[in-house]
């Protein structure tokens, strides 16, 4: 990690232009209705097939874990953020090993235990994370604050983040209590098989734009424009909150 601090640092020495990518961005993100900036959330077509089913079905909920999180743009968004400066696999292993483990204990717990929190706030919670991660790939807090937050607790704190933000949708859903602990498993298991999917697209484009020279010179623009995501997401969570509360 020693490395990702360097890079860090050298990103602010060379901010560039990142003004035109942000506004882009906002203004796309701006175009979303709220129901689309429900990245967690599972479509009115599985909704309606979570609710009818009854006992163990494996196969159907393995798929909807990994569809859910190849199409789970916020959780993607996070996690290219935590392997940005990443060049190591082994390093790579353990950061997204922690992100899982947060992330199932939460989504099972939280659906077993039938402990949800509100879709609004902890979807704004994890446009924070993106927001978070990018100002620690810029190096801001040591800049800032002159401490550098433990990462991979970071890390582990926002999977856990991530797991409740689908757990409360889960359970909005009512799953039929029959074959549940089961099914929950299979999901899961179809989110980390959907995980190590996008991960792997993840590492391709990273690796060939680290081997060009516009890797450190887009870099700080990267994650500028992740960041504005972030707050982009946050705003429209607090909006829906707001506006159907």
């Amino acid at each position: 990690m020693h490395h990702a601090f360097r890079c860090a640092k050298r990103l602010f020495a060379q901010p560039g232009s990142a003004v035109v990518s942000v506004l882009c961005l906002t203004a796309l993100f701006m175009t979303l209705p709220l129901d689309a900036a429900m990245a967690h959330a599972v479509t009115e077509g599985d909704k309606g097939y979570i609710q009818e089913i009854y006992g163990v079905h494996l196969i159907p909920f393995t798929y909807l874990g990994a569809k859910h999180m190849v199409t789970g743009y916020d959780h993607i968004l996070f996690l290219f953020g935590v392997i940005f400066f990443l060049f190591r696999m082994k390093d790579i292993a353990i950061y997204v090993s922690l992100f899982a483990l947060g992330h199932s204990l939460t989504m099972i717990a939280g659906v077993m235990f039938d402990f949800g929190i509100n879709s609004y706030i902890i979807d704004a919670i994890i446009g924070f994370s993106i927001v978070y991660k990018a100002l620690d790939n810029l190096g801001a807090y040591q800049r800032w604050f002159g401490v550098q937050p433990n990462t991979k607790v970071v890390t582990l704190i926002f999977g856990l983040c991530h797991g409740f933000g689908l757990a409360s949708k889960l359970i909005d859903y009512e799953i039929a209590a029959e074959g549940l602990l089961p099914n929950l498993l299979a999901f899961n298991v179809g989110v980390e098989l959907g995980q190590l999917l996008a991960l792997t697209a993840i590492l391709i484009a990273m690796g060939w734009w680290r081997r060009t020279e516009s890797f450190y010179r887009y870099a700080y623009t990267a994650n500028v424009a992740m960041m504005t995501a972030g707050f982009v997401f946050i705003g429209l969570q607090l909006t829906g909150y707001f506006v159907a509360g």
